[in-house]
């Protein structure tokens, strides 16, 4: 089974960061999931962007960069001038008065436009925007925090992205509270990627690359 895996580095240890990246780059991760927040769009802080380019700087993978902030077309330019093209930049159409605009910045800097869809956002309002990204981060959970619980009908509006991808190009990947079952379910029905944080990859006393190669087997 093909399918993606992305660390949410929010949820790594920041005592050593820098080993941090090197070990999972090593174990073979795909991405590296970067969540900003600016204690607007969402009640927390997390990650930031000297985080974001310290990262950069010490992977040469793909980074998966979420904006959880309000207009981030104001501050776009701060971001997609320290990313490499490839890199993949998702924000939320309710944060931006005018989501076109931005995305088309996204795309203009050679990177990979993404829509994110919280749990409270139906695909109909978000109906156009499909036309023009190429990846769909859809949040399980409510966006802000580790560790929440699954929302369950957050799989409906799965099966209804899955009927329409094809037709209009983009590619689903799944955000928050990732368990095995959700892997084993939605990666066969064509989910590409999927998001690790602590239930399945941090905090575990594996290697990296040992949790990892069980994620892609099945062997949970």
């Amino acid at each position: 089974m093909d399918f993606e895996l992305t660390a949410s580095m929010m949820c790594a240890n920041y005592g050593n960061l820098e080993k941090e990246v090197a070990e999972l780059d090593q174990g073979g991760i795909d991405s590296f999931h970067i969540d900003i927040m600016d204690g607007r769009y969402v009640p927390n802080f997390a990650m930031s962007l000297n985080d974001m380019c310290f990262i950069a700087g010490a992977t040469g993978r793909p980074l998966d960069v979420h904006l959880m902030i309000e207009h981030p077309n104001n501050h776009i330019g701060l971001f997609l001038k320290n990313l490499r093209p490839g890199d993949t930049v998702y924000i939320h159409p309710e944060a931006e008065y005018h989501p076109s605009t931005t995305l088309q910045s996204i795309i203009n800097a050679g990177m990979i436009p993404g829509i994110a869809i919280n749990p409270g956002t139906s695909v109909e309002t978000v109906m156009e925007m499909l036309r023009i990204v190429k990846k769909v981060l859809v949040m399980s959970v409510n966006p802000g925090n580790a560790g929440q619980m699954y929302l369950p009908y957050v799989g409906k509006k799965i099966t209804k992205l899955l009927s329409l991808k094809e037709d209009m190009d983009f590619e689903i990947y799944w955000d928050g509270a990732c368990s095995a079952d959700k892997i084993t379910e939605y990666a066969p029905k064509g989910v590409r990627g999927f998001v690790l944080g602590t239930t399945l990859l941090f905090g575990k006393d594996r290697p990296y690359e040992e949790v990892l190669e069980a994620v892609r087997q099945f062997e949970f």
